[in-house]
């Protein structure tokens, strides 16, 4: 792969992502949720871990 496809990923996910937000708004909670529950997860698994 070239490096221009992973400087343009994020851009386009953002892009669908925020497409799909204003077609079914619903999905943004989940997102959300998704988003906290792993960070949560990453922020606490060095803590869980020891």
């Amino acid at each position: 792969m070239s490096i221009d496809f992973f400087m343009a990923g994020p851009p386009i996910i953002s892009l669908l992502a925020g497409i799909a937000i204003l077609i079914w708004p619903k999905l943004l909670s989940y997102i959300v949720a998704f988003y906290l529950i792993l960070f949560g997860l990453v922020g606490l698994l060095p803590l869980l871990l020891t």
